[in-house]
């Protein structure tokens, strides 16, 4: 991975990165139609495979939950007000896509920007973030403490568990932001209304049984994905976190955020998102368009970067050490006891 950048470099980088935050409007509907069209072929081939192997309609399904993660980022691309010029073009769509994937747009946009406007900064962790604690809050644990962390940082939790958890149980409600007014609420509900007519309509279609046994697996395969790309385009050894009065917005995106350099097919399908560091630096620019600011600026893309093999080392790093600035394994916290 590439060294940490200074906050003068990262603000250069912010300005140089504005020219490409346009939409295309065109290209826009065509990402739209590409990912939206083939996901509903995939949901009925998979409902129509399992009159002859379930196994079947499992591998169809893992290449249906591959678009739904492609829809969910055209979602996030909305959020950010990124896909068409008018605010209000984007709000609907996101707001559309929601009902598929089970995110209320507005609520998950607050909180969104809440995790962009807070990314590494130790003072504000709580809100769109992995859970992380630094060596010296784990070490104050008591041993009750310590194990809830070891559970929910465990591998099986964090990528099958809790994605599961999170898109079909906890996002029905407005976690975080119960107490904020209406806003939130409405969002959810409304998501909810949608989700529930949705729904409804399917099963009135191909039967309950039918339903559970295509949509479930693509729902929680989708989500273990979503949940492991934020995981890794945060969480991992080298990544920048810092206390409130050292923290800085630009620092934060360039030096906290990876570049997930994933092979073609799977950064098509992430759209993009792996790019994460542009991303955090100008987070108006559309999906489609990162891959230029890499071919237009080489130096970009051996920051933070790291490969498919790489990643699943991330997973072995839990805690942030405020002295040597880096996370470090619960093997090496032992060490330290």
């Amino acid at each position: 991975m590439h060294s940490e950048l200074t906050v003068g470099t990262a603000q250069n980088w912010t300005k140089v990165l504005t020219q490409y935050r346009e939409p295309n409007r065109l290209r826009s509907i065509f990402e739209i139609l590409i990912t939206g069209v083939p996901l509903v072929i995939l949901w009925v081939a998979v409902w129509l495979s399992l009159d002859y192997s379930y196994w079947l309609s499992l591998l169809l399904a893992v290449l249906a939950a591959g678009f739904l993660v492609r829809l969910f980022i055209i979602q996030h691309d909305c959020g950010h007000g990124t896909l068409f010029r008018k605010r209000a073009t984007n709000d609907w769509v996101g707001r559309v896509i929601g009902v598929l994937t089970l995110t209320p747009y507005d609520y998950w946009r607050r909180t969104h920007a809440t995790h962009h406007a807070t990314c590494g900064n130790l003072t504000r962790r709580g809100m769109g973030d992995i859970t992380t604690l630094t060596l010296q809050e784990y070490q104050s644990c008591s041993f009750l403490g310590r194990l809830r962390y070891r559970v929910y940082r465990h591998p099986l939790v964090l990528f099958a568990l809790g994605p599961a958890f999170l898109y079909l149980l906890q996002q029905r409600l407005p976690v975080g932001l119960m107490r904020d007014g209406w806003g939130p609420w409405l969002s959810t509900m409304a998501t909810n209304a949608g989700i529930l007519v949705t729904f409804s309509l399917m099963i009135w279609l191909m039967g309950l049984k039918a339903f559970l046994m295509v949509h479930i697996p693509i729902v929680v395969l989708a989500a273990s994905l979503g949940v492991w790309l934020f995981y890794v385009q945060h969480q991992f050894e080298e990544t920048w976190w810092d206390s409130n009065a050292d923290w800085n917005v630009h620092e934060a995106a360039l030096n906290g955020s990876s570049h997930y350099d994933l092979p073609a097919v799977l950064r098509w399908f992430t759209g993009n998102i792996g790019m994460h560091h542009v991303h955090h630096l100008c987070s108006q620019i559309p999906y489609y368009r990162l891959p230029r600011t890499l071919r237009d600026h080489p130096a970009l893309i051996h920051v933070n970067r790291m490969t498919l093999t790489e990643s699943f080392r991330c997973v072995l790093f839990t805690l942030w050490d405020e002295d040597q600035r880096r996370l470090i394994s619960f093997r090496e916290a032992r060490s330290k006891i």
